[in-house]
């Protein structure tokens, strides 16, 4: 993408939102769209998220396997001072270290910016969650950074291939990806990601892979919304309209089975 909205701005405003909604939702309700979880559940697992990597940026944490995690709460007070305290922490932490200051991650990208960008996304998703819990009015999601969440979402979280294993295209299977309000574009490529583990486990499996850049060509099939609902569509939240499907039906419909496995 050309340019990349600013990660930390929106990981402060969309930590606001969420705690505000969740201050909100009562203690006992579910998740709509993390069914296991209640909403202090919602609570605690991001404010755990926040502390966990505001640590690593803080500390410079080489080790994740080192940190002792915190308890949890007992009481919706607790969670609130929790998250409150361990998302003040990661946003001080991220605004004090350069974006290419180096980190651990899980990523190949071992850099604080990684981290601005995935935790940002991280508390834009879990803002949606926590306005289905608390059934309130969905608030604007910023199209510039989720026209960004499209792109980690395919790029980051979807598609890559370790050094270990092989992507294998299918012919003539690519799907032109476009955020209809902000330009942007993906062309995704389904195939099978292949290989065998360093833990020894063989692989064989649907995969998808994106292109550097949308050269135009043509595709045998399109997916088109605004950049919010394409986002919710690839984290599988609901979208506040539909999306437009053009093209071969039967790799629309894989490219949706592949989707909906969802994001670990």
């Amino acid at each position: 993408m050309a340019t990349q909205p600013d990660h930390l701005a929106q990981l402060r405003v969309e930590s606001a939102r969420f705690l505000d909604v969740m201050r909100d939702a009562p203690a006992g309700v579910g998740v709509p769209t993390c069914p296991d979880w209640s909403s202090d559940d919602l609570l605690w697992h991001l404010g755990e998220v926040q502390w966990f990597w505001g640590t690593i940026v803080r500390d410079a944490v080489t080790d994740p396997e080192s940190l002792a995690h915190p308890e949890r709460p007992g009481d919706r007070a607790g969670l609130v001072a929790f998250f409150e305290k361990a998302s003040h922490t990661l946003q001080q932490a991220l605004a004090h270290t350069p974006p290419q200051e180096a980190r651990w991650t899980w990523s190949s990208e071992q850099t604080a910016g990684f981290i601005r960008r995935r935790q940002a996304h991280e508390a834009l998703i879990h803002r949606v969650d926590a306005e289905l819990t608390a059934d309130a009015e969905r608030a604007d999601m910023d199209p510039a950074l989720c026209s960004d969440g499209v792109d980690e979402a395919l790029r980051v979280m979807f598609a890559g291939v370790p050094d270990w294993g092989r992507f294998e295209p299918e012919g003539s299977a690519r799907v032109r990806v476009t955020a209809t309000d902000t330009g942007h574009s993906w062309l995704v490529t389904l195939g099978r990601f292949s290989g065998t583990d360093p833990e020894g486990t063989a692989h064989d499996e649907p995969d998808i892979a994106v292109a550097d850049s949308d050269s135009g060509e043509d595709v045998a099939a399109g997916v088109g919304g605004t950049a919010a609902d394409l986002d919710c569509w690839l984290w599988g939240r609901p979208t506040t309209g539909p999306l437009e499907r053009s093209g071969d039906e039967d790799i629309l419909s894989r490219l949706q089975e592949y989707v909906g496995q969802g994001i670990d």
